[in-house]
């Protein structure tokens, strides 16, 4: 690892974790305790509409610290990681300007591997490709991503077979140079801006799934259904990206009438706990910063990570 005072970069700190870890709390109490803000790192928060399915801070908690990126897009767009990197990190400068702290929260992990090491620069795109391989998608997502296994095996590992939009990137920069996107990214001089700071909230995986089990019931007993049901009656195309996420494309297929209400519930819960097994994979091999695990907030989390910034990292600005 790189060592923390070899150079100037500003420390960031970036509370992560997996889905219904309770990394909001620990980010929105630490944000109070150091009179600091927000930026979201939340692939569907950005989203105008999308609510419930996201668990988007309340009005009361973004009374108590002030959020960003959140609410800044259409559900009729798709918002990348590479328009996510940029606004983070105009967000991130505009804060300092005031003298005031950034902290990013969230567990989207490619978003945040963007905002810390940036990405490869992209052919250009050709609209007939994109719509040829979205159509083979919508024929057989299985056969597309075996594909993808077939030309990139190394992509395929770390994308997965259900991430629609990265598969078929992959699979259309394949197309385009006619080398794996696996090597782009392993040729990709990565230069870091930040000394990036992370701490997430250490559950064991028992407890984090009976968490997954209750946040998924309260967010249909709150009205899911209804909210999905109002955004495409808005016009948002029932394919829309915004409409990928866990939960929202569940209820997509129970309006449509593929499956039942039942099965959209439970078939949301495994959908949420294959997507924490995969974040908790990416924590435990991450390589864009320092992890520290700490207790969650209710453990005394808050405590711990604010001297841990106070004590060690943010004093790196005077090394």
């Amino acid at each position: 690892m790189e060592s923390a005072t070899s150079d100037h970069r500003e420390p960031l700190l970036l509370v992560v974790g997996p889905t219904a870890s309770g990394k909001s709390r620990l980010g929105l109490e630490i944000a109070e305790a150091l009179g600091a803000e927000i930026i979201s790192a939340d692939a569907f928060a950005v989203y105008r509409g999308l609510d419930i399915g996201t668990d988007k801070p309340d009005a009361e908690a973004r009374r108590r610290v002030r959020h960003h990126l959140i609410d800044i897009a259409d559900p009729t767009e798709v918002f990348s990681a590479g328009a996510f990197a940029q606004a983070a990190t105009a967000a991130i400068e505009e804060i300092r300007s005031r003298g005031l702290t950034p902290i990013v929260v969230g567990g989207t992990h490619f978003w945040i591997r963007a905002l810390l090491l940036g990405l490869f620069p992209s052919p250009p795109r050709d609209p007939d490709v994109v719509a040829r391989l979205a159509a083979e998608w919508d024929r057989d997502p299985a056969a597309t991503f075996s594909r993808l296994l077939e030309i990139d095996p190394v992509a395929a590992a770390k994308i997965g077979s259900g991430d629609r939009q990265r598969i078929l990137r992959a699979l259309e920069v394949f197309e385009a140079t006619e080398r794996p996107i696996s090597e782009h990214w392993s040729e990709h001089r990565r230069t870091r801006e930040f000394d990036a700071c992370m701490i997430a909230p250490e559950r064991p995986r028992a407890e984090l799934y009976a968490k997954i089990e209750t946040r998924v019931d309260i967010m249909f007993a709150s009205g899911l259904r209804e909210e999905v049901r109002q955004i495409l009656a808005s016009g948002v195309a029932h394919d829309a990206h915004a409409l990928k996420a866990i939960g929202y494309r569940q209820l997509v297929e129970h309006l449509n009438g593929f499956i039942d209400l039942e099965s959209a519930i439970h078939n949301t819960k495994a959908a949420s706990r294959k997507l924490a097994k995969r974040q908790l994979t990416w924590l435990r091999s991450l390589t864009e910063g320092t992890l520290r695990w700490l207790p969650p907030a209710e453990a005394g989390g808050t405590e711990l990570a604010v001297r841990l910034w106070s004590e060690e990292f943010r004093g790196r600005r005077q090394t």
